[in-house]
């Protein structure tokens, strides 16, 4: 049960997960204790087969402004380590989570809040949202976001973002391929739902095991990808859910999912 305390609540709507950063007054940064509760909360979800699809939300009107800089003004080096560690270790949790993660963004993103929105595995966004990454205006380039950032944004204009830290309109993060879909604010909630439930209608081994092949086979050659890709499929059609997924399809009939 989430409480109104928790930096980061937690909900359920079967098969649906839905995270929501609850730190509004703060613009949702990203502390040390945010990242830690939102760290724990998604280890938590690894092993939960319930759970097909998993919803990054926010409360109030920004989504996450990044880092709070009042941890990191004084701080040694090994604090900032230890923050960008903790910070990482987030973002690669998203990516190696077994369940597909949406981000629903409803305003500005920005520094490690983008990069947040840029880890996770769809976006949508609502009209008014925007995208930036700041952090070159006052001293502390984005170079951590930029990882995330340059993986799904063409290299050009991500390293335009970090120059200039000018913010990008959701129309074009969405030409640039760092949002999914754009739909009104009012929508956004049923819209994001909609995204997840169609892919939740999947086998959720199907979805973990597809989500997973996804990210090993995009930084190999085209050689090495598709033998990684052939290795999977084989393994993919000899489960139990692929083979009802099949006999359901020429049988012409819902099928019925073990997992």
């Amino acid at each position: 049960m989430s409480t109104t305390e928790s930096l980061v609540l937690a909900d359920r709507e079967v098969p649906l997960a839905i995270l929501t950063l609850n730190n509004s007054a703060r613009r949702n940064a990203l502390s040390r204790a945010v990242l830690e509760e939102l760290r724990d909360r998604l280890n938590g979800l690894a092993s939960d087969r319930a759970v097909r699809v998993v919803i990054l939300r926010a409360t109030g009107p920004v989504f996450s402004s990044g880092h709070d800089l009042n941890e990191l003004v004084g701080a040694t080096a090994d604090e900032a380590a230890s923050l960008f560690r903790l910070c990482t270790e987030v973002m690669e949790a998203i990516r190696q989570l077994p369940q597909p993660v949406i981000a629903e963004v409803q305003g500005m993103a920005t520094a490690a809040g983008c990069q947040l929105v840029a880890s996770c595995d769809l976006v949508v966004a609502a009209e008014v949202a925007q995208f930036a990454t700041p952090g070159v205006k006052i001293g502390l380039f984005c170079t951590t976001p930029a990882v995330a950032l340059c993986r799904v944004v063409p290299s050009r204009k991500a390293l335009e973002m970090l120059l200039t830290g000018a913010p990008i309109s959701a129309v074009e993060a969405e030409r640039l391929g760092l949002v999914n879909r754009v739909v009104p604010g009012d929508r956004l909630a049923e819209e994001t739902r909609r995204l997840a439930r169609q892919i939740a209608a999947a086998s959720g081994y199907t979805l973990m095991l597809g989500k997973r092949a996804f990210y090993q086979q995009l930084p190999l050659d085209r050689p090495a990808a598709y033998a990684l890709a052939q290795a999977v499929m084989v393994e993919n059609s000899q489960a139990p859910d692929a083979q009802e997924g099949m006999k359901a399809f020429l049988e012409k009939r819902p099928p019925c999912w073990q997992s």
